[in-house]
């Protein structure tokens, strides 16, 4: 089963997707992850990524999306992949699908969490690490969630804020390309919308990020479930 996720940062969709990858069995892809691989072997998309990095610019589609395909078409991928984290915008969508309907490789389902702009960037500040293990959840926004003062509700621990989670500025910026309607990450979600309602795939699986994580979790495995 192939799948695309998305969410906005702050939506908890890194929690969701390692629950996909336990239970469906297949690797959680991230582009991140694929640039550091491919720069640190040294292949040659990863050495023309590396060049496009060290003058300030942006990977561009023609070096990212060929990246993507690889990883695809790796073994661990021969009974489907859950990729995070691309398309980011309306064109990378349209030349991916291209690409992928070329190799014959289709996109199964598309999972959304859905999540207001305000309330992700609440989630997002809110954040606060456990010195003891990072995992332990404490977010003083989300009330099922909130530490005990200054100390991780979990184990006591020191609390943490890291320095990403309280700039603002990079927050908004990440979240303009999120909700951009016009040709950002949510007009790749509506092209892939459009797609299956005209063509019944990929199969569309909203889920309500408003809700907390046990929450969320519930309703992913409820409507994988009617899918799979």
């Amino acid at each position: 089963m192939n799948m695309l996720f998305f969410g906005p940062n702050g939506s908890g969709k890194g929690t969701q997707g390692a629950i996909i990858k336990e239970r469906q069995r297949i690797p959680h892809i991230e582009t991140g992850v694929i640039f550091r691989e491919n720069i640190s072997k040294g292949t040659e998309l990863g050495k023309m990524a590396k060049s496009s990095i060290d003058r300030g610019e942006l990977v561009s589609d023609e070096i990212t999306i060929p990246m993507v395909l690889n990883r695809l078409k790796e073994d661990d991928c021969i009974n489907g992949w859950l990729l995070d984290g691309f398309p980011r915008n309306l064109n990378q969508a349209v030349r991916l699908n291209k690409t992928l309907s070329h190799e014959s490789i289709d996109i199964n389902v598309l999972i959304e969490i859905i999540l207001d702009r305000e309330i992700a960037k609440k989630r997002i500040m809110g954040r606060r690490l456990c010195v003891n293990d990072n995992n332990h959840p404490n977010n003083i926004n989300i009330e099922a969630i909130r530490p005990d003062g200054d100390k991780c509700r979990i184990c006591g621990g020191e609390l943490k804020k890291r320095d990403d989670d309280q700039d603002e500025a990079a927050i908004d910026q990440r979240h303009d390309i999120y909700y951009n309607t016009k040709n950002g990450t949510i007009a790749a979600v509506k092209y892939y919308k459009n797609l299956s309602e005209t063509n019944g795939v990929p199969v569309i699986v909203e889920l309500d990020g408003r809700n907390s994580v046990e929450e969320v979790t519930k309703e992913l495995i409820e409507k994988l479930g009617n899918v799979i």
